[in-house]
C-alpha cells in the first residue's frame, strides 16, 4: 500500500515536471501585418505559426524521447537523438529571438552600442555591411548574426548553417540576427537575398538589441 502511494507520488511528480519542461511558442509581439511592407503578413504568419511551431513541437518529441532514453540508460539513442535536439532546438532560439529582434518602430543603437560598433567596425553604416555581405554569402540555409564576444569584450560578425544556435556553437551571445532560410523573404523576395537582407534593416528593433547587449556586457 505504502510503496503504491510512494510510486503514485513520484509518477504525478514526474508528469507535472515533464510538462514544466514543454516548450512553447512565444506569442509575438506585434501583429501579422506590422511589419509590412518590409516582410508580408503572409511570411510572417507562415513563419511564425507553421515553420517556428514545428521546430517547438518536434524539440519537445525528441526531449521526451531522450528523457526515456536517460530513465532506460540508453545512451545509443541519447547520441541519436542530438542532431535532431541541436536542430529544433536551435530553430526554437533562434526564431525566439529574431521576433524579437523585429519592430515596425525601428529606432537606434544607443549611445554604448553604438560606442562599440565605432570601436569595432568605423561605424554603424559599416557594421550594416559587413553583416549583409557576410549573411547574403551564406551557402544554403542559415544565419547572420552580430555577436558579442565576452572574451574578447568586442562585436563581431558570424554565421551559422541550418539552425545551429550562434552561442552554443561559437560562444558569442546573440544580439541581432538575420534568417535567411527561404521560408523567411522568399514569397516576397523570390531568389534575390540581397534585397531582403538589406531590408530587414529598416524594421531592426534596436530597443531590443540595446538591451541584449547590455545584458552581455553586465552594464
Amino acid at each position: 500500500m505504502f510503496a503504491a502511494r510512494r510510486a503514485l507520488i513520484s509518477n504525478t511528480i514526474k508528469d507535472v515536471f515533464t510538462r514544466r519542461l514543454k516548450h512553447s511558442l512565444p506569442d509575438l509581439p506585434y501583429d501579422y501585418r506590422a511589419l509590412e511592407p518590409i516582410i508580408s503578413a503572409e511570411i510572417m504568419e507562415l513563419h511564425h505559426s507553421k515553420h517556428h511551431a514545428t521546430y517547438v513541437n518536434n524539440l519537445n518529441a525528441a526531449e521526451e524521447k531522450l528523457q526515456e532514453a536517460v530513465a532506460k540508460g540508453d545512451v545509443n539513442t541519447q547520441i541519436a537523438l542530438s542532431p535532431a535536439i541541436k536542430f529544433n532546438g536551435g530553430g526554437h532560439l533562434n526564431h525566439s529571438i529574431f521576433w524579437c529582434n523585429l519592430s515596425p518602430n525601428s529606432g537606434n543603437p544607443d549611445a554604448a552600442l553604438a560606442n562599440q560598433i565605432s570601436k569595432d567596425f568605423g561605424s554603424i553604416e559599416e557594421m550594416k555591411k559587413r553583416l549583409s555581405e557576410t549573411t547574403v554569402a551564406i551557402q544554403g540555409s542559415g544565419w547572420g548574426w552580430l555577436g558579442y564576444d565576452p572574451k574578447t569584450k568586442s562585436l563581431r560578425i558570424a554565421t551559422c548553417a541550418n539552425q545551429d544556435p550562434l552561442h552554443a556553437t561559437t560562444g558569442l551571445v546573440p544580439l541581432f540576427g538575420i534568417d535567411v532560410w527561404e521560408h523567411a523573404y522568399y514569397l516576397q523576395y523570390k531568389n534575390v537575398r540581397p534585397s531582403y537582407v538589406q531590408a530587414i534593416f529598416d524594421i531592426v528593433n534596436w530597443q531590443d538589441v540595446n538591451a541584449r547587449f547590455k545584458n552581455a556586457t553586465g552594464c
